[in-house]
């Protein structure tokens, strides 16, 4: 079945990289500025309240576009919290030749013994001649696991921890929409503690599973970026390829050398009959991987806990753990209303990890459909509210800005 994988993965990436012409990012970011014709929240908000207009910004001017959502609603792992989400989407060089940078800030709190301080950046500068990520994340995270593989869903722990996240990535292009880089990334597992009989002996993993243990990790990557979208928030058709091989070395403070290997490959063809409309077939996929035996068990990887925490909707955040992990996803995008401020999506996803064995043996599939809100036109963020089923799990998730 490995090899199966491989080979679908392998061409899906083929078919992720395909070129595009320089004119399709131009005419992308005139898209995202033409939006006479387009509705939203803010729109509303204006027409009731009498809410007059500032005055237009002068050509070049640089401009925030913030959008919030206050909510309560489910939060990855389970449970419900209060969320706020934060997005500020902003140009830091010229509109013709420079992607939209955002800034997302994501607190929540369950009001009792749970909640996070996410914030994650993509800057893009002037001229798109560099790109900067950032994730740094605080959070108190009890969360339930299956142990290593697919498991049985009946048969689960919790397990309670604090933990640290600090990534931070700067690219050059190299190439036109091609980067290159180096990263720092740090993890930090603070006092893990799984129920009775205890996270060791549930997982049979040895290596950061041991009660009270502070699992740390510090390494560097090697990041390569290719990527034809212009507005990571909402993309508009093109192609997106990522791959970060990172080393966690002892003299960096590591407790373990280990080393990993993330692919992530996206696709976006768009169908649109009608300018300025949402019809778009979204494909995404993704490989991660261990390259020794020496990961601690909550590196190890995991579905929802890729980069952006996005993917396995319909999947319990956490559920499937291994050595490796495979995940496909597509997503088929389209506006209801002509004005944009409305629209639609269905989606269906499938997950398989490596067993015991460090053998890929099932696929674990999902599907799910949602709402999409248009809160800020200028940046084209929309609320997504999406539903998603999976075998023993069903819920709603609510984010700004779409899964990938």
């Amino acid at each position: 079945m490995i090899k199966n994988l491989l080979s679908f993965f392998l061409l899906f990436i083929a078919i992720g990289v395909h070129a595009q012409n320089a004119g399709n990012a131009i005419s992308a970011n005139n898209e995202v500025r033409d939006t006479a014709m387009k509705k939203d929240l803010i729109d509303i908000a204006k027409t009731l309240f009498n809410i007059k207009g500032r005055p237009r910004t002068k050509p070049g001017e640089k401009k925030v576009f913030f959008s919030l959502l206050p909510i309560g609603a489910n939060v990855p792992g389970g449970g419900r919290a209060l969320i706020t989400s934060t997005s500020a989407g902003f140009y830091l060089g010229e509109r013709e030749t420079t992607n939209i940078s955002n800034i997302t800030f994501t607190p929540y709190w369950n009001l009792k013994s749970r909640f996070g301080l996410p914030l994650r950046s993509n800057l893009w500068l002037n001229g798109n001649e560099w790109v900067v990520q950032g994730d740094t994340r605080f959070l108190y995270y009890p969360q339930n696991t299956w142990g290593i593989g697919s498991g049985v869903e009946e048969n689960k722990i919790l397990v309670n921890y604090k933990y640290i996240r600090f990534y931070q990535n700067a690219l050059k292009r190299i190439e036109p929409y091609l980067y290159a880089g180096l990263g720092y990334n740090l993890d930090y597992f603070i006092n893990v503690r799984g129920e009775a009989p205890g996270l060791a002996d549930f997982s049979g993993y040895p290596i950061g599973t041991a009660t009270g243990e502070n699992s740390f990790t510090s390494g560097v990557s090697l990041n390569l970026l290719y990527d034809t979208r212009n507005n990571s928030i909402n993309p508009l058709p093109g192609a997106y390829l990522n791959i970060v091989l990172r080393e966690n070395p002892g003299f960096l403070g590591s407790k373990t050398n280990w080393q990993s290997l993330y692919v992530d490959a996206r696709k976006y063809i768009s169908l649109n009959t009608k300018p300025h409309q949402q019809n778009t077939l979204a494909f995404w996929s993704y490989l991660w991987t261990g390259l020794n035996n020496n990961i601690p068990y909550l590196n190890l990887p995991s579905i929802g806990w890729d980069p952006n925490n996005k993917s396995g909707r319909g999947v319990d955040q956490n559920r499937y753990r291994g050595k490796g992990l495979f995940y496909v996803e597509s997503e088929y995008r389209r506006d209801i209303t002509d004005n944009g401020l409305f629209g639609f999506v269905v989606f269906a996803n499938a997950t398989s990890v490596t067993e015991q064995n460090n053998k890929f043996k099932k696929l674990h599939p999902a599907v799910g459909t949602g709402l999409r809100i248009k809160f800020n036109k200028t940046s084209n963020t929309n609320i997504a509210i999406d539903y998603g089923v999976s075998q023993g799990y069903k819920g709603f998730a609510v984010n700004l800005g779409e899964a990938f």
